[in-house]
């Protein structure tokens, strides 16, 4: 797959994607609106498929990058995010010594490296979790880092 990103100069950057069948187009302006087109080969015109404002765009985002909703084990699947840092999805199981920690006291940041940047909790989900929020058996712990901080935190996880 290739992506192939330009200056829209006064508009924003326009993003070019091959895809199997044709290929995407994400102009996404300076005022935060996002645009999608399909072109089917590249000597046919651009359809617009979609537009977004920036919030819509920004939770579709979301919801396709799966911090919603993971369709597979995460033990199967890595998000790398740029710089090599992994967005990883943890379930605290009975019994973990982390269950009825405060965030503060876990002191995951300074034990692991691994930075919570949200938990998701039955059908709700705590977005920046502050540090008095305490973690519950069966919370999904959302987490970036390295590599080795993700794997600290698994060891950390099951004591």
């Amino acid at each position: 797959m290739t992506i192939t990103e330009s200056d829209l100069p006064g508009v924003g950057k326009k993003f070019e994607i091959e895809l199997d069948d044709g290929e995407m187009i994400v102009v996404i302006h300076n005022t935060g609106k996002r645009e999608l087109f399909y072109r089917p080969e590249p000597s046919a015109d651009s359809e617009k498929a979609f537009e977004f404002g920036d919030d819509l765009a920004r939770t579709i985002g979301s919801i396709i990058e799966g911090a919603h909703f993971q369709p597979i084990e995460p033990a199967t699947q890595e998000t790398t995010l740029p710089g090599g840092i992994l967005l990883e999805w943890y379930e605290l199981p009975p019994g973990s010594p982390l269950v009825g920690e405060t965030l503060e006291s876990a002191d995951i940041g300074n034990r692991t490296g691994l930075a919570v940047v949200a938990i998701q909790r039955g059908d709700e989900v705590i977005d920046s979790p502050d540090a008095g929020t305490v973690l519950r058996e069966g919370d999904t712990v959302i987490g970036v880092g390295t590599r080795e901080d993700c794997e600290a935190f698994e060891e950390l996880l099951t004591g």
